[in-house]
């Protein structure tokens, strides 16, 4: 079978992490190699502990992991990575990165208000008293993907109905077997 990343993009605490966590469990146990690509884990690594979160910094950033995402898909493996993303020319010039045929973007959608009540971290209660700058969802923006392969609406669906869209999408495409 041939790689794929399935980049999620989102909000910070919509749902992406959660759907790709139970996308790879699935995976893993029908035998796929899956490597998840977090942005999380990745701002901590090597990869990206240099960088911040200026525009040109979270550029940089998803120009890196784009990369990795290339070498490991076309190798391939299912890449699912995990990133807020929020601007659309960058989205864009990570599928370029990635290329096209290798590239599914998912818009894990999700109302701001429900993100704040889902925030275990607190993260947008310090950006909303003006301790984070440049949070997106807060004072910088997301701007919405205008062409995604699929949208998930994590406040409307399940974990199970959003995973399942994710796997259809998979099948569909013939990155994994029906």
């Amino acid at each position: 079978m041939e790689g794929v990343t399935v980049w999620f993009t989102g909000l910070p605490c919509s749902g992406k992490t959660t759907i790709a966590d139970r996308v790879a469990e699935i995976l893993k146990e029908k035998g796929y190699r899956v490597e998840r690509l977090d942005g999380d884990i990745i701002r901590k690594s090597p990869i990206s502990r240099d960088l911040g979160f200026s525009k040109e910094d979270r550029r940089k950033n998803l120009e890196r992991v784009a990369f990795i995402s290339k070498l490991l898909s076309r190798n391939g493996v299912i890449v699912l990575a995990t990133f807020v993303s929020p601007y659309e020319e960058i989205r864009n010039d990570i599928k370029e990165i990635i290329g096209p045929e290798r590239f599914l973007l998912v818009y894990v959608k999700c109302p701001v208000e429900v993100c704040i009540q889902r925030d275990v971290k607190g993260m947008y209660k310090k950006a909303l008293a003006g301790e984070i700058k440049d949070f997106t969802g807060v004072d910088d923006p997301f701007e919405e993907p205008a062409n995604p392969d699929l949208v998930v609406e994590t406040d409307k669906e399940t974990l199970e109905e959003s995973v399942e869209k994710v796997m259809t999408l998979l099948r569909d495409r013939g990155y994994v077997e029906r």
